[in-house]
């Protein structure tokens, strides 16, 4: 029963990050700019992951390992982030988010070249499924080639991102490296915001956007895969994560009527079913 729960903590933590991209375009739609959306976001999230640092009696990390968090947030997690919130005004909130799940095979290449991982055969195949499924998804004659880039390039971005935070994340907890990430992310973003003029909400229909992001988009699917995580493992957990693109999907053929042609949809699937199986192949290599 509680390994049940754990699957559905991270169920609805991946069905909350799928909202990002709906909220983000209607956010926009009211007026709001990409580094101010981004601020609010990442501000008021922060300032609730210190209320559940100190819920939690936890301390803020210290020394390098502070240093290593901040730099992970203020580089990695800002890259990553306005790639990704620049690309669906380019592209299709799905294609961006399918795109965004080549980040695994992205891990898997950094590991082999720079953690001296083993790279089986099953491994390979996968990642060719995936480069296969990329190359279909990515169509320069539909108009989208600029977004389709910069949610590949936000998806390598994160890939480095997670490896450098292999090392970093032995020493803090889940809750003290996010505090630290989301603080760093929102002070850089803030600084880009008031350099470059904040653009707020027009409307209501903005500020509920903005209220979106923060909470179904960022606090909540974050508590809910924290907590998933502890009961059910980072496999798993990465597993049902690609629930998260499927969401998105939906989301914006409901809302926006996008419609993502045959072949692109085709390009998508392989690349869930390439994160599925390497998710899969590290499982049963952490199991014998």
């Amino acid at each position: 029963m509680k390994r049940l729960f754990g699957i559905f903590l991270i169920s609805i933590s991946a069905a909350s990050f799928g909202t990002l991209g709906i909220f983000g375009r209607y956010a926009y739609a009211d007026g709001m700019d990409t580094f101010t959306v981004l601020f609010l976001r990442f501000g008021v999230a922060a300032a609730f992951m210190t209320v559940i640092l100190l819920l939690r009696k936890e301390h803020f990390p210290r020394g390098r390992i502070l240093a290593q968090l901040i730099g992970m947030g203020a580089l990695g997690y800002v890259g990553q982030s306005y790639l990704y919130m620049t690309a669906i005004k380019y592209a299709s909130t799905g294609l961006v988010a399918l795109l965004l799940y080549l980040y695994p095979m992205f891990v898997f290449i950094l590991s082999v070249l720079v953690l001296h991982e083993k790279a089986t055969w099953i491994k390979i195949a996968v990642l060719l499924l995936a480069l296969t499924g990329s190359a279909l998804t990515v169509d320069p004659q539909g108009g989208q080639l600029i977004g389709a880039l910069m949610a590949i390039a936000a998806a390598l971005i994160y890939s480095v991102y997670i490896i450098v935070g292999t090392n970093v994340m032995r020493h803090v907890s889940a809750v003290q490296s996010s505090t630290v990430i989301f603080a760093s992310a929102g002070m850089v973003f803030g600084v880009l915001a008031l350099t470059g003029g904040t653009h707020l909400p027009a409307g209501n229909s903005g500020w509920l956007a903005m209220l979106g992001i923060i909470v179904v988009s960022t606090i909540i699917p974050v508590v809910t895969f924290l907590a998933g995580l502890e009961i059910i493992g980072p496999t798993n957990a990465a597993m049902l994560s690609t629930l998260e693109p499927v969401v998105t999907v939906l989301l914006a053929a409901w809302l926006f009527t996008e419609r993502l042609s045959p072949v692109v949809m085709a390009g998508g699937g392989f690349i869930l079913l390439a994160v599925i199986l390497l998710t899969r192949t590290e499982l049963q290599t952490k199991t014998t």
